[in-house]
């Protein structure tokens, strides 16, 4: 067969294929990026067809293993990420035992806190808590730079404070 001859009949069953691919993703636009990833490797291994075989039941052959080749990485991708997701929250749920050391550290930290002024208080205690840079900002009404400008003095002005 003609490579002209192949591509013509590669594009010819590209409804067909869809359709398949929908039956098996039950989703349209995985069922086009299916149709897609099969057509490519038809054509990449064109070399491998036989003449006088089932060109259509070849083609369809290459998109269920396509398919089921992506589900046993979808699986395989989707097992470690459940694992990592495990891990990060037993590792999140241990606490360590507050020492007395640690208490009165603490104590400080929070004293020095306290005197802090509040428009450097504010953003970095909000920072702590995690909050964003523009989330900051927005919060309380002030530029990025100025939120990240008070930040970097309120842990200076701690440092000087605790040391």
């Amino acid at each position: 067969m003609s490579t002209l001859d192949f591509q013509q009949q590669l594009v010819g069953l590209r409804h067909q294929l869809f359709y398949f691919a929908l039956s098996l993703t039950r989703d349209r636009d995985d069922a086009y990026d299916l149709t897609q990833e099969s057509m490519l490797r038809a054509l990449t291994y064109s070399d491998k067809f036989r003449e006088n075989t089932n060109f259509k039941a070849w083609v369809y052959t290459i998109m269920k293993n396509t398919f089921i080749n992506g589900h046993r990485r979808n699986k395989r991708t989707d097992r470690v990420m459940d694992h990592v997701e495990r891990v990060r929250e037993r590792v999140s749920m241990v606490e360590t035992p507050a020492t007395p050391e640690a208490n009165v550290r603490m104590s400080e930290i929070q004293g020095a806190l306290g005197k802090l002024d509040g428009i450097f208080r504010t953003p970095f205690q909000l920072h702590h808590e995690g909050y964003k840079y523009h989330e900051i900002a927005d919060r309380l009404e002030i530029p990025v730079g100025t939120v990240k400008s008070r930040i970097h003095q309120a842990r200076h002005r701690l440092m000087g404070m605790l040391s």
